[in-house]
């Protein structure tokens, strides 16, 4: 398993993109994704299952994952998500 040590974030509040932040959690807490989106009504599930996907491919657990997303492509949110994952990942 792989858990986030530390708050970070990547992205931008801007037009096609998003603003992904992780946040460790506590021990067996599993995961929370908090979705804010210009387009949730149409994507919401989408992106959440998205979100949860990647969590599960990169074995992450415990995490709180807050996003501000603008329209972004599935690509773009992987892509921050990932960072922030990494980034939340160092010690």
């Amino acid at each position: 398993m792989n858990y986030v040590i530390n708050e970070a974030s990547a992205g931008f509040e801007e037009k096609n993109d998003a603003f992904i932040t992780v946040k460790p959690a506590k021990k067996d807490f599993g995961t929370l994704i908090n979705l804010k989106s210009s387009v949730e009504k149409q994507y919401g599930t989408h992106i959440k299952n998205l979100i949860s996907k990647i969590l599960r491919e990169k074995n992450y657990t415990d995490v709180i994952v807050d996003i501000i997303d603008k329209g972004a492509w599935d690509y773009t949110l992987i892509a921050r998500l990932v960072t922030a994952l990494e980034r939340g990942n160092l010690k």
